[in-house]
């Protein structure tokens, strides 16, 4: 079939009350070829129906609430208060989902995701690379290898649900290219399992602690000087870029079969409720 007027698959980026990250996160989508909305969450209380034309939806890196009541929390409180039906509407979708950072702290306070992200093991704020290894089966991590991605937080050490058998792992912080560089702990906030990211919805929803965000450039990198002298031949995008790619193509590949890009419920919410991370 000859798809005419392709549609770029659309994404919309949560704001406000400390979330920062959100311009770096639509460069990002921008990018990879996505088209990309910054929307303040008040914005969408006061006109919900909006999110039926989201395809994608993301909730960026920052301080919501300057971490007050713990991180993620009062964020989501909000969103739960107020947006919690129209989020079930569009999780029962065949729709993707990601929490970068704070967002998925976010997330895991809203229930989407199992486990809790708490304080970091040495009590500190920690910023630096880790390297990343992808242990999980998920649209966002197809073709994907070790990686190796910044950090930026002080609530980042993931705490399995003890009644979750199975859990659906995303990412695992492992030694890499940037522990033998700087020789650093290669799980430096304590993470149970090495766990850096976890998945839900059968790999639709993603939720990290590293910012792929911000290794979208070789430059970011802090290798990019050693791996220049190594290279005559600079990459043009960096590391995580391929993370945004996966999402941009899943829908793009949905429209080649349909000729359109469609809403399909793939499950009923009734399903996933008190239970999001069934993989």
């Amino acid at each position: 079939m000859k798809i005419k007027n392709k549609k770029k698959p659309r994404i919309i980026i949560m704001s406000g009350y400390g979330l920062n990250c959100e311009e770096e996160t639509k460069f990002a989508f921008d990018w990879a070829g996505g088209s990309a909305d910054i929307v303040h969450i008040n914005d969408l209380i006061k006109k919900p129906k909006m999110l039926k034309e989201y395809q994608i939806m993301v909730f960026p890196g920052g301080f919501s609430y300057g971490d007050d009541t713990g991180s993620g929390k009062a964020y989501a409180n909000k969103f739960k208060n107020h947006l919690s039906k129209e989020l079930e509407e569009f999780l029962s979708h065949d729709t993707l989902l990601i929490g970068i950072c704070n967002g998925f702290q976010i997330i895991t306070n809203l229930g989407i995701v199992p486990g809790a992200l708490t304080y970091n093991k040495n009590g500190k704020y920690i910023d630096r690379w880790v390297d990343l290894k992808p242990v999980g089966k998920s649209p966002w991590l197809k073709g994907i290898k070790n990686i190796s991605l910044p950090i930026a937080h002080g609530e980042g050490r993931y705490i399995k649900e003890k009644k979750v058998k199975n859990l659906a792992v995303a990412f695992k912080y492992t030694k890499g290219e940037i522990y033998d560089f700087q020789n650093l702990e290669s799980n430096p906030n304590g993470s149970e399992s090495d766990i850096a990211g976890v998945l839900a919805y059968n790999g639709r929803v993603l939720g990290l602690m590293p910012h792929p965000e911000r290794a979208m450039f070789f430059h970011q990198s802090p290798l990019w000087q050693t791996k220049k002298q190594k290279s005559r031949k600079i990459p043009k995008g960096g590391m995580s870029l391929q993370i945004f790619k996966n999402a941009i193509n899943y829908f793009d590949k949905r429209e080649a079969r349909e000729g359109v890009i469609s809403l399909t419920a793939s499950e009923s919410m009734s399903k996933h409720r008190n239970r999001y991370f069934k993989q």
